[in-house]
């Protein structure tokens, strides 16, 4: 006899619902299940496969969990009933709480009503039965490892709520949402019968000889391309080398982003000069991440640096450094060789992360953000990774996710799920559009608990920022994003304020984690405060080429700043956007612009990165981006 790996001591159930509880035992055996003086009975099937549900538990315990048959018994102890949430979708839900500057005190963590599952199951082949990972109290080792976005989101309604909380993490990087999907209902949609039919009918040939067969051996033809450093060689880390007919970048950005498209190891080089206190004294030199690898240097000494021996997370690791005293001279000149060898390159930062200081503090630390030189020792041109094969062990597979992570939790009772992705379908607005609906009514249908809620993020802001309105695929991804609230049981949680200009992953999941919650407070538990900031309801064009923009969750609209509203374009008959003059109006944005004399649309934060986007309402909760075209 045992219970399904979902039910395991610490575990939280779903309260005022029917409980389902299953598992395995002889076959054809009665089973007898009890939970807070409730029972239930079934007769297991001939291969020993059991399900029942318990009547409803109000929130409480700690209970035990019995199951018992002529095999045996099944014990499942301090088990908690209250509110039980899904935690999904790719890398930033994925991302733990301990890589965010915005750790829990001992005070704040102190959370014994809340339990956290992990899941890490690997991506099988063919629908799965049992997943990897159990139950664990939360305290400061176990939150430090789960999300961040789940901790912080938990931890508001376990406040809120005063019931026990059950977060269950079930996220993997870079994930698309095609994954997630179950292959009946990517078979509903056009693209989704593409991606079945590639996967499923696709025919491995043998590769051609000499071809890379790998991402190990594409990876180990890169290492072999940098096994000189001839930078160094040539005297670029030197203090005396003459860098003055060196091109500059800013830093913190990717060179990717300054006309360099491709792949490659470059050198950047800048010269402090240091207070008379601190000349003779060591130091401490913060250079931020730099993606993907790194030799450093201070004066021509090589002071340390990132290779391909410290793991695939190179790339966003802050470099912090002792600069040993007979370095610190009054120029101190630094050199870094950045190497990276597919996707961006640079010198990443943030821009906090970038000084120098003396080890014992207590001076104020000069920044090192701003322009750098730099030099190009190795092109490599445009990197591509080897394609993996769709199948066991690529997370990408059409509906792989869905039968290995999803299916094995079904049908254990839920309030809902909250969903952080989008970054891996970027490219794919408008399938977007019609995919993330699709998938939350598979989930809703596989754990047949009605339409629960699904809270999603929207995509933060993150890359270059344009000065000019122009077309962006992100904009078009949170465009879809924002769509699927047309079922009213879909929430979003904005973030356009909360991202990071040169990092996918912005390390504010506190504030992202409590607007989902905030979302759940209002929508799910009935609470009287407003959802969201303000969300784009319509628009009327009046006389004098004045548009105006109405809102809902615009009680109190106005600007974070004082400002006019920013990031806000209109366009006539030829599609051509402008930014417009813009003011507030009650609780409405009106935009106008002498350079269109009849406008016929109107976008809002409609870029990448739109930073410094201001308008918000009385919650000071940000607008969500938004257009009132159509337009291709």
């Amino acid at each position: 006899m045992r219970l399904a790996p979902p039910f395991s001591d610490h575990a939280v159930l779903q309260r005022d619902r029917p409980i389902p509880v299953w598992g395995m035992t002889g076959p054809e055996q009665v089973v007898t299940v009890r939970l807070a003086g409730h029972s239930a009975c079934v007769t297991s099937s001939p291969d020993g496969r059991w399900l029942v549900r318990l009547p409803p538990v109000p929130a409480g315990g700690p209970h035990e969990l019995t199951a018992s048959s002529a095999s045996g018994d099944a014990v499942v102890r301090d088990v908690l009933v209250g509110e039980v949430w899904i935690c999904s979708g790719q890398s930033n839900m994925e991302w733990k709480l301990s890589q965010t500057p915005q750790g829990l005190s001992k005070v704040e963590s102190d959370l014994p009503g809340v339990r956290l599952l992990t899941i890490s199951t690997p991506a099988r082949q063919g629908q799965q039965t049992a997943i990897d990972g159990r139950w664990q109290r939360a305290t400061q080792e176990t939150l430090a490892t789960f999300s961040a976005v789940g901790v912080w989101f938990g931890r508001m309604l376990h406040r809120d709520l005063a019931v026990p909380v059950g977060l269950i993490c079930n996220a993997w990087g870079g994930t698309r949402i095609q994954a997630w999907m179950s292959r009946e209902a990517l078979m509903s949609d056009p693209l989704g019968v593409d991606e079945v039919r590639g996967y499923e009918g696709f025919a491995y040939e043998a590769a051609a000889p000499g071809s890379v067969l790998s991402v190990a051996e594409w990876e180990r033809q890169a290492r072999e391309r940098d096994a000189v450093n001839d930078g160094f060689r040539r005297g670029w880390a030197a203090a005396g080398c003459d860098d003055s007919s060196w091109s500059s970048m800013p830093v913190p950005s990717r060179w990717q982003d300054h006309g360099h498209a491709g792949s490659g190891v470059f050198w950047f080089r800048r010269a402090v000069e240091l207070p008379a206190l601190w000349v003779g004294k060591p130091l401490e030199l913060h250079l931020g991440a730099i993606d993907k690898h790194d030799d450093s240097y201070v004066n021509g000494e090589r002071i340390g640096g990132l290779s391909w021996n410290d793991g695939p997370d190179s790339w966003c690791k802050p470099r912090v450094f002792t600069v040993p005293a007979h370095l610190s001279t009054a120029t101190l000149v630094i050199a870094v060789r950045a190497r990276s060898h597919v996707y961006h390159g640079g010198m990443i930062g943030p821009e906090r992360e970038l000084y120098v200081q003396p080890v014992a503090g207590g001076d104020k630390a000069i920044p090192l953000s701003g322009a750098w030189r730099y030099a190009v020792e190795q092109d490599w041109g445009v990197q591509v990774l080897p394609g993996a094969k769709y199948g066991p062990g690529n997370p990408n597979t059409p509906y792989t996710l869905f039968d290995s992570r999803l299916a094995p939790l079904v049908p254990y009772g839920i309030r809902g799920a909250i969903w952080y992705q989008g970054e891996s379908n970027a490219h794919q607005g408008g399938v977007y559009r019609r995919l993330l609906p699709q998938m939350v009514q598979d989930w809703r249908r596989a754990f047949g608990q009605g339409d629960f809620p699904f809270l999603q993020v929207q995509l933060a802001n993150w890359m270059a920022v344009r000065e000019q309105p122009v077309a962006s695929q992100w904009a078009e991804l949170r465009d879809a994003q924002t769509a699927a609230l047309a079922d009213p049981q879909i929430g979003m949680a904005v973030a356009i304020d909360v991202g990071d200009t040169v990092d996918i992953h912005p390390t504010d999941k506190r504030t992202v984690g409590e607007r989902l919650a905030r979302w759940a407070l209002a929508g799910t538990y009935g609470r009287a405060i407003t959802p969201s900031g303000p969300l784009f309801s319509g628009m009327t064009v009046e006389a004098g080429g004045r548009l105006r923009c109405r809102f809902r969750h615009a009680g109190g609209l106005r600007t974070r700043d004082g400002k006019p509203p920013s990031h806000v374009a209109i366009a006539g008959l030829d599609h051509n956007f402008v930014w417009a003059k813009t003011t507030i109006e009650g609780e409405t944005l009106v935009a106008w612009s002498p350079q269109v004399a009849q406008p016929i649309a109107v976008r809002y934060a409609w870029a990448d990165n739109p930073l410094g986007c201001n308008l918000v309402n009385s919650d000071d909760l940000p607008a969500s981006p938004f257009r009132s075209d159509a337009w291709a």
